[in-house]
């Protein structure tokens, strides 16, 4: 297996977070290093999946594929009554 390159990178994080790393490091029998990595990885894909589905959502917004606020708003007004409102679309 080829050898990744990796790069230091030093953060200050509050006690009782670093305190949890320590925690998870020691219940999962993982290193300090591989807990940070594996969370890093997770935020990165959170965050970049957070951009592409905003990006999808402004291109709907510019193709014109909107509903009215009013729409959704008596839609979300019926959600606790006896006949609520099918989905706007």
């Amino acid at each position: 297996m080829a050898q990744t390159e990796t790069k230091v990178l030093t953060a200050h994080v509050p006690l009782p977070l670093a305190e949890k790393v320590d925690q998870m490091a020691a219940r999962l029998e993982r290193s300090r290093g591989w807990i940070m990595k594996q969370a890093l990885s997770a935020w990165i894909d959170q965050e970049e999946e957070r951009s592409r589905l905003t990006r999808e959502a402004l291109a709907d917004v510019d193709a014109g594929r909107v509903i009215d606020h009013q729409a959704v708003q008596a839609w979300a007004d019926g959600l606790g009554t006896d006949t609520p409102l099918p989905v706007p679309r």
